[in-house]
């Protein structure tokens, strides 16, 4: 059973390999990509139930015992976050033929689609920090490949940005694990945070987790490092867009939840108080950027920030309540933001431009495309009953427990301005002057929408049915605020 742990990893790896070898036969390739999605998400569905039922699963690779080896850990958090990994996965498959690829299809596209789905679940799945800063290495590979693919000017160029912005993180990171290493002599993440415990997170300690969490927070783009983020997100084609969106600044507060919940957990007045203002300057600050642009797929790409900056609220205020809506805020928010990238990327081709300014009258033409931007609209603002609801409201309910009245200012107007930034989208676009754009052409949208009425009545469910979610999400962060249930599963104390 504990080789469950590393399947996640290896079925999108054989992928990966296997689609090597028909990059030139397109047809081939897009069958064989949807197969191996669809069989990642009921692999990935059978590892949540069976983790929910029987609890960790440990594979220590090699038969060497921990912290020996290396030790792949698949607990609640872990198995959750991998299977909606895959549910984008598989709706970014069935998108992808449709998206406009062209001959970028031949580029080894979908072999990199699948060499990203292994680094973000190998990140998702490690208990080893070295080999946490592997799988991310892998992913960022991944996604230097993806967002230079066509090689346009503008692709370029941003990418140029992205690459230097992600080495320069990736430095630190290494020279972070080796302080790690140097301060308490081991990796592996249960003994971390034993050996941390043990010496009272001293100084060197706090440090050295400063350090970590500024390299998590570059990963995750928030404030005040979030500037290399938006336009990098929005010149690869929609379908990379929505793999970039929904996981790999997800990886990045993902680290931030495992290490600061796990390890450095003894100082939270020097560590998880400052997270606090953090997210607060995250929210207004991204939102800030959705406001001021006319260009729909960086609205998008903005509210990315404010997001990130309600789950690390979560980790910041670091109560039961507050964790379970951090958890719930992830997951809602990988899927909405995977959805919303596909669907404004529908809308700028329809439209022939991604300039809001030179849209109008889509309404007429396109009224699925409108009333489904309508329905993501209220999810990405948490509106009730959806998702998004319910994921603030526990977030901000544990932030009122822990006294923090400012940043629930701050997030309830946050989610207000949220509604707005993507609701003049829905306005101007589909309401405004049809006289703007000319004569509407219209242009099949076969292949596009399916996707995306997938994700949304995803978030739609995670909502109406919080009563079976829920307490998922509060038995993980049962889990997450005793670390010691992970410190005895790993080193089995």
């Amino acid at each position: 059973m504990s080789n469950l742990a590393v399947l996640p990893i290896i079925l999108p790896l054989v992928a990966a390999i296997v689609l090597i070898f028909f990059n030139s036969k397109v047809n081939v390739s897009r069958t064989l990509t949807k197969v191996f999605s669809l069989i990642g998400l009921g692999l990935s569905g059978y590892i949540v139930w069976e983790v929910l039922k029987n609890g960790t699963i440990i594979l220590e690779t090699g038969d060497w015992v921990a912290p020996y080896g290396i030790v792949l850990v698949m607990d609640s958090l872990a198995a959750v976050l991998v299977m909606t990994t895959n549910v984008i996965a598989v709706a970014c498959a069935f998108y992808a033929p449709s998206a406009g690829l062209g001959e970028k299809e031949n580029y080894y596209f979908y072999p990199f689609f699948f060499f990203l789905i292994t680094g973000v679940s190998g990140a998702f799945i490690t208990g080893d920090l070295f080999n946490l800063f592997v799988f991310f290495e892998v992913l960022l590979m991944a996604s230097y490949a993806l967002i230079v693919l066509g090689g346009d000017k503008v692709q370029l160029r941003e990418s140029l940005k992205y690459l230097l912005i992600n080495l320069f993180s990736s430095m630190l990171f290494v020279t972070a694990v080796a302080f790690v290493y140097g301060a308490v002599g081991t990796v592996n993440m249960a003994q971390i945070a034993q050996r941390v415990q043990e010496a009272d997170q001293q100084g060197i300690l706090t440090t050295v987790g400063i350090l970590l969490f500024f390299v998590f927070a570059t990963k995750a783009a928030l404030f005040p490092l979030y500037y290399w983020l938006p336009k990098s997100y929005v010149v690869p084609n929609p379908v990379i867009s929505a793999l970039f969106g929904a996981l790999l600044t997800k990886v990045g507060i993902y680290s931030i939840f495992r290490v600061f919940t796990l390890i450095f957990v003894h100082r939270v007045d020097l560590t998880h108080e400052v997270f606090i203002w953090f997210a607060g300057l995250s929210m207004v600050f991204g939102i800030i950027g959705a406001l001021s642009t006319s260009n729909i797929k960086l609205i998008i790409a903005y509210n990315i920030i404010p997001a990130i900056g309600f789950i690390l609220l979560g980790i910041g205020v670091m109560n039961e309540t507050a964790i379970s809506g951090s958890v719930y805020y992830l997951v809602h928010d990988m899927i909405i933001k995977s959805a919303l990238f596909l669907l404004v990327g529908v809308i700028a081709y329809v439209a022939g431009t991604s300039d809001l300014k030179k849209m109008g009258g889509l309404i007429h033409t396109y009224p699925l495309l409108g009333w489904l931007l309508f329905i993501a609209a209220f999810v990405l603002a948490g509106i009730p009953p959806f998702s998004g609801f319910i994921g603030k409201l526990l977030l901000l309910q544990g932030a009122f427990e822990g006294e923090h009245i400012i940043i629930i200012l701050i997030g309830l107007l946050t989610s207000l301005l949220i509604l707005y930034s993507v609701a003049k989208i829905f306005i101007h676009a589909f309401w405004g002057d049809k006289d703007a754009m000319g004569p509407i052409e219209k242009k099949s949208t076969k292949g596009m929408v399916a996707p995306i009425v997938f994700l949304l009545a995803l978030s739609v469910i995670m909502g109406v049915g919080a009563e079976y979610f829920y307490p998922i999400a509060d038995s993980i962060a049962a889990y997450l605020m005793d670390p010691q249930i992970y410190i005895d599963s790993v080193l089995k104390e």
